[in-house]
């Protein structure tokens, strides 16, 4: 709809400047002293020709020839319009009232008015080829984004599920009578990263959601060995957020803080507040036992780039290290 409404206000704003401009040599030279006696006919015709001559230049000449190697011929080519321009007026005139004195001032006024209308056709190209550069690269940067999402959320869903994967041989190694209970809770991680993972935007509720049954499904796993903090408020109805957004940040808790580290904890707290979410993850870890970790993972890289792809100017992300404790802080405006 708005695509046809631009199509017809592109032709109606054209026309009403042809329409002022056409108007105006009849306003100058009605009744005043100095009348070049030019015959009326002449003024239409000379106004209609400038007006092909604009969009001449606009569409053809001036972007064809004014390029880095034909410059030089765009100029000769603008001067002999001008001089043809000139010539054919002048023929005109004469033959229309071949009586008329051609004065010094008819001459500047069979010269002088085709270029404005060059400039300003000069001026109406450029602004005009900037206005498509603008569009094309934002079409671009958005074609770019939407690849990139594309690209870590296809790399974030078999990461987590690997971790998980993970978790269940050590539980089965383990003989562990808690494994039922974990693939229970595994199917609702399952479905949500195939089937709902893939979506733009989800409430926060169901990642909040997400977190805790991850919690759940590591606390069955470590039972009392850890020490885990968790608060999470409710938070507020309608509220969307990036999926699988919070979970790489617990992830890496457990990653690093379970090990050698002495009386391991791991602290997840979440809050609202003036519709901002404020999430924060801690843990404890042995830099003997980081050490010996080859693999990084991907989880929090890819985590930094979708918010710096998808919330530009609107989070905040703070990660310290500090005495063998790691903390990450998210502030993430949602409003």
């Amino acid at each position: 709809m708005l695509n046809n409404r631009q199509s017809f206000l592109t032709p109606a704003i054209h026309m009403g400047i042809w329409m002022v401009l056409l108007t105006i040599p009849a306003v100058i030279f009605h009744n005043a002293p100095g009348n070049p006696a030019l015959p009326g006919a002449f003024f239409l015709f000379s106004n209609i020709y400038h007006i092909g001559l604009f969009y001449l230049n606009a569409f053809f000449i001036y972007p064809r020839l004014m390029t880095r190697r034909l410059w030089p011929f765009y100029f000769l080519f603008v001067a002999g319009l001008l001089a043809i321009s000139y010539y054919g007026k002048l023929y005109i005139v004469r033959l229309l009232q071949p009586e008329l004195v051609i004065t010094s001032f008819i001459h500047r006024l069979l010269f002088f008015p085709p270029v404005p209308f060059l400039i300003a056709s000069v001026i109406f190209r450029t602004v005009m080829d900037r206005v498509h550069r603008e569009r094309v690269e934002k079409e671009q940067r958005a074609q770019r984004l939407s690849a990139e999402l594309k690209f870590l959320r296809q790399q974030i869903s078999p990461h987590f599920l690997f971790n998980m994967m993970t978790n269940m041989v050590s539980l089965a190694r383990q003989g562990s009578p808690l494994l039922e209970a974990s693939l229970i809770k595994l199917s609702d991680l399952l479905r949500y990263s195939l089937y709902e993972s893939g979506e733009e935007k989800i409430l926060l509720s169901r990642e909040t959601q997400l977190v805790k049954s991850y919690i759940d499904l590591q606390q069955l796993r470590f039972g009392e060995d850890v020490d885990i903090r968790l608060s999470l408020d409710e938070p507020d109805p309608g509220v969307l957020i990036e999926p699988m957004l919070l979970i790489p940040f617990v992830e890496n808790a457990f990653k690093h803080g379970i090990g050698m580290a002495k009386q391991a904890f791991i602290a997840v707290e979440m809050r609202m507040e003036n519709g901002g979410l404020i999430f924060n993850v801690s843990n404890n870890y042995s830099k003997d036992d980081l050490a010996k970790d080859k693999s990084p993972g991907i989880g929090l890289a890819n985590t930094r780039s979708r918010l710096e792809l998808l919330y530009p100017g609107r989070h905040k992300l703070i990660i310290t290290d500090k005495d063998e404790i790691y903390t990450v802080e998210l502030n993430l405006d949602l409003s």
